[in-house]
């Protein structure tokens, strides 16, 4: 039999936590999750989903500068020795880091079940001008073995396709998007979510914090646009995500409804496609990601 490359991945929809609580609740949740759905390898929590700053949450940027840490603080290093403990890869949604020369930003951290800070994302595009944060300016993927590679991206960056289609010619076979949305797009960017999946031809898991906080609304889209898994609405709680590497080169073989295949779309001998936005230019000879 042949060796299936996938994980089962765990979408919490929750609300998020106050400043100041202490972290042995944060593991407790975790915990108690993994024994309600065992085989899970991975936990996925939203967007800031440790730094709510108060009642209402408000994204004051005062609280959040002084909860920030730099990556090697005791925060993240807390929090590697829960995911070391649970024996699962963490993704805590997204951090505040403090950055070089006064920078804030809205980072998503990986942990590795053996506890380790396996890639980092600082938030490229933060939502002006009620976000503080400072822009990150590096996309980011990382690799489990036996099961493909992954991207992240945080809420709104979602909404710019140049970051899922970098993420996917990078590799990506799963991109994973920590959301914290409280407005009523929501709608929207489910239609966004399920676009980035389509014209990727990836796995893209969307999860969004639960109310009274956010509006909810997560999901598991598959690389043909399909929904696998997820939550209609703002209540807390949780969905199994399968995160299959096999179903996305599966796609891209075959085709999305077995015609499609944009990533073999160019030919030799095929010139570049000047993009004026990005002073750059697709370049046939390095587009096919197969």
């Amino acid at each position: 039999m042949s060796q299936r490359h996938e994980l089962m991945a765990l979408g919490v929809q929750g609300t998020p936590v106050p400043l100041g609580t202490p972290l042995a609740v944060f593991e407790n949740a975790c915990r108690d999750l993994l024994d309600r759905h065992p085989g899970t390898g991975m936990l996925v929590w939203p967007e800031l989903h440790l730094f709510a700053d108060g009642v209402p949450d408000q994204a004051r940027e005062a609280q959040l500068r002084a909860a920030a840490q730099p990556l090697d603080g005791p925060l993240v290093t807390a929090l590697a020795a829960i995911s070391r403990r649970l024996g699962v890869w963490l993704i805590p949604g997204s951090v505040c880091e403090s950055g070089p020369e006064g920078a804030l930003f809205n980072t998503a951290v990986v942990l590795s079940p053996d506890g380790d800070l396996t890639a980092s994302y600082r938030k490229i595009f933060p939502w002006r001008p009620t976000e503080p944060y400072t822009p990150g300016s590096q996309l980011c993927v990382f690799d489990i073995e036996g099961v493909g590679r992954f991207g992240l991206c945080i809420c709104f960056d979602s909404w710019f396709p140049e970051i899922s289609r970098n993420l996917a010619w990078m590799g990506a076979e799963t991109i994973i998007n920590p959301v914290k949305t409280t407005t009523p797009d929501r709608p929207q960017e489910m239609v966004i979510a399920r676009a980035n999946s389509i014209t990727q031809q990836v796995n893209f898991l969307t999860v969004n914090a639960a109310g009274p906080v956010g509006v909810g609304v997560s999901a598991l889209f598959g690389p043909e646009g399909e929904w696998v898994s997820g939550i209609d609405d703002e209540r807390p709680g949780c969905f199994e995500a399968v995160l299959s590497s096999d179903r996305v080169h599966r796609t891209r073989r075959v085709g999305t409804a077995g015609v499609t295949r944009p990533w073999d779309f160019f030919r030799p001998g095929d010139v570049p496609v000047e993009l004026p936005a990005y002073r750059g230019a697709i370049d046939p000879a390095s587009w096919n990601r197969n």
